[in-house]
């Protein structure tokens, strides 16, 4: 199922270039073009990892050129783990993990700021483990069953 970006959409605080900016800040990256090639294959992957309420109002809340690039993806039929979402972007962009971790974190960090308090702990409610220190959040953990 491929969700477009709705007519009504909220108007983001950001242009994309300030996202872009901003993830150039956030990763120290020498070049806007090496921040705005980052920028959309994290776009790309999260859009391949959230679904439902939670990917139209993301999308919403994106600049246009962000949002089209998220919501063009089609949602894989089951979420990576954070891990998985690295190792998928290292794919993408034929980087070793550790600068793969490095990427997505420059532009999850840019995309929680976008998407807000409420709506960042909603994805990570909906997301595998592992994604919430790449938003830039502390990574609390969930009660196990007893044994």
């Amino acid at each position: 199922m491929l969700t477009t970006v709705p007519a009504t959409r909220s108007h983001s605080p950001l242009s994309y270039d300030e996202l872009v900016d901003q993830v150039k800040r956030n990763g120290l990256y020498a070049t806007r073009a090496q921040a705005h090639a980052i920028t959309r294959s994290v776009l790309a992957e999260l859009g391949r990892q959230v679904t439902g309420d939670e990917r139209v109002e993301l999308a919403q809340r994106l600049p246009d050129e962000a949002a089209h690039e998220f919501a063009s993806q089609i949602p894989a039929t089951r979420a990576s783990t954070g891990f998985g979402f690295v190792q998928q972007i290292a794919a993408r962009t034929g980087t070793s993990l550790g600068a793969a971790r490095w990427d997505t974190g420059s532009v999850l960090r840019a995309i929680a700021r976008v998407a807000g308090p409420d709506l960042l702990d909603r994805l990570l409610a909906q997301l595998p483990d592992g994604y919430a220190l790449l938003f830039g959040q502390a990574q609390l953990t969930r009660p196990r069953a007893a044994a």
